[in-house]
């Protein structure tokens, strides 16, 4: 597995974040958790509510991902 580089785990949060407040303003904010390869994306509403959003697979360059969403129904 790859080891994501701090500069690009910063980048990802920073990029994240404006498209956030961008295009979901009502979302308060978004939260990225790391774990080996993968970046598992969170969205926090204003009221404190966590919403699991996706995962992000890193495959080696800063602005390409793998892509997977979040399926409340089977929690995976």
């Amino acid at each position: 597995m790859v080891k994501i580089p701090e500069s690009t785990k910063d980048s990802l949060e920073y990029r994240l974040a404006a498209r956030a407040r961008e295009r979901w303003p009502a979302l308060g904010r978004v939260t990225v958790r790391f774990r080996a390869g993968f970046a598992y994306v969170d969205g926090v509403l204003p009221d404190g509510e966590i919403l699991k959003l996706c995962r992000l697979r890193y495959v080696g360059y800063a602005n390409q991902w793998r892509f997977a969403i979040y399926r409340a129904s089977h929690d995976d």
